[in-house]
């Protein structure tokens, strides 16, 4: 089965435009683990946008299901993430200017900061992920610094039009599941699906897990965050290879 890890940051991007305290993202991710969900995933930016320490610590305490703590290489990020100790970390590129992550982390290039914050992370037995684009070179790499996880990035799939791009997209897609799985990886996705899509992504090869924000959280709005993760989780087991 192809696990749903879900993406709260977008509730508190709403709570930040006022700076108040609603909606609140640790209810959102109560809500998420009670309607199926296999883990939540959050995002703490170096800037504070949406996600808040507040959250990072009051979530670790009650996640029933397995958090996700996506950050920058940064040698802060890299002392919260041991500090908290979530379950898995996953190491995300990030730019001030962006709205949202665009584009995978360049594993074949990573600094000296990065590799002694992954090898402290294993070291306190935290898992480490590594969101990159569906690049052989970076699958190598990633593997090399002593990932155990790597997220291939879907947006360039997400945001293909014609079939022919499409197609393409998915053929890479493909080709770098498969490749993980050969050098040790496991194999996760994420960025840009929604409702639509998502059926293509589930029919990778050796696929555990989907990591979905926006296009849920989003859903919810007019479903209620419950039934928005429901019809989800229905999207991926239909469209999951049975084995």
């Amino acid at each position: 089965m192809v696990f749903l890890h879900v993406n709260v940051d977008h509730v508190a991007t709403v709570r930040q435009a006022r700076r108040t305290i609603e909606p609140d993202p640790v209810v959102a991710a109560t809500l998420v683990e009670l309607a199926g969900a296999h883990g939540i995933t959050i995002h703490l930016r170096e800037d504070r946008r949406h996600i808040l320490d507040r959250d990072v610590h009051i979530l670790r305490k009650i996640i029933q299901t397995r958090l996700n703590l996506e950050i920058a290489a940064t040698a802060e990020m890299f002392g919260i993430a041991l500090e908290v100790k979530p379950d898995i970390v996953m190491l995300v590129p990030e730019l001030r200017e962006e709205i949202t992550t665009e584009g995978g982390l360049d594993a074949a290039g990573a600094s000296g900061v990065m590799k002694e914050g992954i090898r402290k992370l294993k070291g306190a037995g935290i898992r480490v992920s590594l969101f990159i684009d569906p690049d052989s070179q970076q699958i190598e790499a990633s593997q090399m610094l002593g990932a155990e996880v790597v997220e291939l990035h879907t947006g360039s799939y997400a945001n293909a039009n014609a079939p022919e791009n499409i197609e393409q997209e998915l053929a890479r897609l493909h080709q770098a599941a498969l490749k993980s799985h050969e050098v040790g990886l496991q194999v996760n996705a994420g960025h840009g699906l929604n409702y639509h899509n998502t059926r293509q992504i589930c029919q990778l090869p050796h696929l555990r897990e989907l990591h979905i924000g926006h296009s849920i959280i989003s859903r919810s709005v007019f479903t209620g965050i419950s039934e928005a993760v429901r019809e989800m989780l229905k999207v991926i087991r239909d469209a999951t290879p049975q084995s």
